[in-house]
């Protein structure tokens, strides 16, 4: 039986900036804005290609504003992707190269954390 991850909560404290900078910066894809009741609004994203998404708005979480950290993506190519988010006026680290991957960092306007991944290659047998 697989276990799939399909949703992560991130807690932010201005609903409508999350949102701009999640479309317009980051360049993820919105999926729903619904207010579902009297205190609660349900916004989710998704990432470019990603089966996981993000979730924030009004009564989803008891977490403080920023204090989501370490969310990680894997990504093809992390210069592109560093060029990507600098381009959209998005203040993303320089690329971090590691024996395990090259990262770029950046958080969002609440200070949730984000590391990109560019995976090694890996050796064939």
């Amino acid at each position: 039986m697989d276990w799939k991850i399909e949703l992560v909560a991130v807690p932010v404290s201005d609903v409508d900036r999350a949102i701009a900078f999640y479309r317009d910066q980051a360049g993820f894809t919105l999926d729903h804005d619904h207010r579902v009741g009297q205190g609660v609004r349900f916004v989710q994203f998704t990432p470019p290609g990603s089966a996981c998404s993000i979730a924030f708005g009004e009564g989803i979480s008891e977490m403080p504003p920023g204090s989501q950290r370490g969310l990680q993506i894997v990504v093809a190519d992390a210069e592109r992707a560093r060029s990507e988010l600098l381009g959209r006026g998005v203040d993303a680290s320089d690329v971090d190269d590691q024996p395990w991957g090259r990262f770029v960092y950046f958080a969002d306007p609440d200070g949730n954390t984000w590391a990109l991944q560019e995976l090694p290659a890996r050796p064939y047998s």
